[in-house]
């Protein structure tokens, strides 16, 4: 009968366990939502053409890639955060930036706001800080690696848009707390 050493078993399993990935639970959601709408586009341009008895095979086709246009600017990046990482995927590409690591975060204004996340190796990612408003996991773990570059040294700029953030974050949360127990 064979004799296992639980504590060298146990420290060989905590180095292959995977670390826990956070995900945006809203994409899916709102996946659909950019499906609809350029369903919605098409059908109806269709419908109005054919109504107007002007539809042919090439509006037919310009409607669909016009449809298709709207589909790829509303395609919603997904969203993972790891331990040290944040990864934002798009349709064609995919990046990712070393949270814990963090040089930079910026707040750009204008028609859609954007959080930039910028590391030490030069990587960068924009998300929308919706994502970490209608996901309070991803952004606690943001806050939390974000909190370990500015106690390394690395975090040189950003601490006050974590910080209008956070507190954005935080009145959502009370606001959605109150709606939810009947205070409001």
């Amino acid at each position: 009968m064979e004799r296992r050493n639980d504590a060298r078993h146990d420290v060989v399993r905590t180095h292959t366990e995977p670390a826990e990935v956070l995900r945006d639970v809203r994409w899916a959601k709102d996946l659909r939502s950019a499906v609809r709408c350029s369903v919605v586009l098409l059908v109806l341009l269709l419908l109005i053409d054919w109504e107007a008895d002007t539809l042919t095979a090439v509006r037919g086709a310009l409607w669909a890639a016009l449809a298709l246009l709207l589909f790829l600017i509303l395609f919603p990046s997904r969203v993972t955060v790891g331990n040290g990482w944040l990864t934002s995927r798009g349709l064609l590409r995919r990046r990712r930036v070393r949270t814990d690591l963090l040089v930079s975060v910026r707040c750009l204004d204008g028609v859609s706001q954007r959080l930039v996340l910028r590391d030490v190796f030069g990587d960068r990612v924009e998300i929308d800080p919706e994502v970490l408003v209608n996901n309070p996991g991803l952004w606690h773990r943001l806050d939390r690696d974000a909190h370990k570059s500015a106690t390394g040294g690395s975090l040189l700029c950003g601490q006050t848009a974590l910080l209008r953030l956070s507190e954005r974050i935080d009145r959502e949360t009370a606001r959605t707390v109150f709606e939810v127990s009947g205070l409001d």
